[in-house]
C-alpha cells in the first residue's frame, strides 16, 4: 500500500475560480474572446475572495511567485499559444512566469491542473496555476475538422491492420453516444429523466447561492445561464433525436450543451503553503488516464475511476462526491450504474447537460465546483472524471483533510 501520509512535496490546492458558464452564441459570454475569459481567472485566482476583485488588500499571494501556468484547451488555433501568453501578462503576472498549452480533449482543463500538480510533487517547481478555458463562440465544434482535418496518410490509416478501429476515432461525439445506448440497452426515457434532474439540481443550487462563492463575473456576466428550471421529462420527450433520426436515443437535450467559460485552480506544494501561511483547500491524491475502444469512448470514466481510486488506496464506497462529466446521459448514466456509485453522490448540483461542457475548460471547472461543494458539506474524499473523444477516461481524486481531522 502506498504512503498516503501528509508529505512536504504533496501538490495542495489553495484557490480555485471560475467564470460563469454561458451558452455559445446566444449567452452572456459569446462576445468575449477566450484571452478575456482566461485574463480573468488567472487574475482571480491569486485573489483572497476572487467573487470581491476590486477589494483592497484582497492578493493571497504575489503573481511573481507563480513559476509556471498550463492551460487545457481543445478548439482556439495553433496561434491561442500566444493569446493565452498574451492573457497571462495582462492579468499581471509578470513574464518571468512560463506558461504551456495541453490538449487532451475534453479532459483538457483537467490534464493542465495535473501537469502542474506533478510538477509540484516531483520538485520542478513550488507554485503553479491549472486552468483551462473554450469559446466555443468563437470556435464552434463543428467546424473543426473543416480547418484542421487530421494530417495522416489515409491509404495508410484505411488499409493498416487495425483500420476499424483506426478509423473509429473519426466517429462524432453524438454517434459513439448512440453506440454506447445500443449496445447496453439503454432507454430513452431513462436518458431524459437522467438529463431533467441535472437542471432540477443545478436550478435548485443556482437558487440557494451555491455557485457564488466558485463565480468571478465577466464584466456584468454573473451567472451561468444554461440552466433550465423548467425542464421537465415530458418536455424533453418532444425533442428528436439527433444522431440517429429513426431509432436514436440521443438529444439536444440529453446532451451535455455548448459552452463558453474558463476556470483556473492555483497549486503550490504543502511546504510552500505553510511556509506562507496559506490554508489549503484539497489536496491532489491521484490521477489517471486510461484507454477505450474509440467508438463508445463515453465509458472512459468506468476505467479511468477505478484505477484512481487505487493509486489514492481507496475504495468506491470511500469517496463523498463525485463529480463525472455528463458530455451525454448515456455515457453519464451507464458509467455511474457500472461502476456501482450511489446516486446522490454524483453531481449534487448538475453536470455538463445542466451547465454546459467548454471543452477545454470542464475538468478544470470540475474541480472547482468539487472543492467548493466538498468544504461546504464538509466532506473529505471526492473525485472529478470523465469520457475522452477517440477513446479515453481520466480521473482524479481530491482530499479535504480538515474535515479528516474532524472525524
Amino acid at each position: 500500500m502506498a504512503d498516503t501520509s501528509p508529505h512536504p512535496r504533496d501538490a495542495v490546492i489553495v484557490q480555485a475560480i471560475r467564470t460563469p458558464l454561458c451558452r455559445a452564441r446566444k449567452g452572456g459570454l459569446a462576445q468575449h474572446p477566450p484571452a478575456t475569459l482566461l485574463s480573468t481567472v488567472l487574475s482571480g485566482v491569486l485573489l483572497k475572495d476572487p467573487t470581491q476583485p476590486n477589494s483592497d488588500d484582497n492578493f493571497l499571494l504575489s503573481p511573481s511567485a507563480i513559476q509556471d501556468i498550463c492551460i487545457g484547451n481543445v478548439l482556439s488555433p495553433p496561434t491561442s499559444a500566444v493569446s493565452f501568453r498574451m492573457a497571462a501578462l495582462s492579468a499581471n503576472i509578470p513574464h518571468t512566469t512560463s506558461l504551456s498549452t495541453t490538449n487532451r480533449q475534453c479532459s483538457s482543463g483537467l490534464q493542465a491542473v495535473a501537469n502542474i500538480a506533478h510538477a509540484i510533487r516531483c520538485g520542478s517547481i513550488n507554485v503553479g496555476i491549472g486552468a483551462g478555458v473554450e469559446s466555443m463562440s468563437a470556435n464552434p465544434m463543428h467546424e473543426l475538422y473543416e480547418k484542421f482535418p487530421p494530417e495522416v496518410d489515409w491509404d495508410t490509416m484505411q488499409n493498416c491492420e487495425n483500420s476499424q478501429e483506426v478509423m473509429d476515432c473519426l466517429i462524432p461525439m453524438g454517434v459513439t453516444s448512440e453506440n454506447v445506448a445500443k449496445k447496453y440497452q439503454l432507454d430513452r426515457v431513462t436518458l431524459d429523466t437522467f438529463a431533467a434532474k441535472s437542471h432540477e439540481k443545478a436550478a435548485k443550487a443556482r437558487a440557494l447561492g451555491k455557485f457564488k462563492s466558485e463565480i468571478i463575473p465577466v464584466g456584468n456576466v454573473t451567472e451561468d445561464d444554461g440552466i433550465r428550471p423548467s425542464t421537465t421529462v415530458d418536455k424533453l420527450a418532444r425533442l428528436r433525436p439527433v444522431f440517429d433520426k429513426n431509432n436514436g436515443t440521443t438529444t439536444a437535450g440529453n446532451s451535455s450543451q455548448l459552452t463558453d467559460g474558463a476556470a483556473a485552480i492555483l497549486l503550490m506544494s504543502r511546504e510552500e503553503a505553510n511556509k506562507r501561511n496559506i490554508p489549503i483547500l484539497a489536496v491532489w491524491k491521484s490521477f489517471a488516464v486510461e484507454g477505450v475502444p474509440p467508438k463508445i469512448m463515453g465509458v472512459g470514466p468506468v476505467y479511468a475511476i477505478p484505477s484512481a481510486l487505487q493509486k489514492a488506496c481507496i475504495g468506491v464506497d470511500d469517496v463523498d462526491v463525485y463529480e463525472i462529466n455528463e458530455a451525454f446521459a448515456s455515457q453519464a448514466y451507464y458509467s455511474i450504474e457500472t461502476l456501482k456509485l450511489d446516486h446522490a453522490k454524483v453531481n449534487p448540483n448538475g453536470g455538463g447537460i445542466a451547465l454546459g461542457h467548454p471543452l477545454g475548460c470542464t475538468g478544470a471547472r470540475m474541480i472547482v465546483t468539487l472543492v467548493n461543494e466538498m468544504r461546504r458539506e464538509r466532506k473529505r474524499l471526492g473525485v472529478v472524471s470523465m469520457c475522452i473523444g477517440t477513446g479515453m477516461g481520466a480521473a482524479a481524486v481530491l482530499e479535504v483533510e480538515d474535515v479528516r481531522s474532524a472525524l
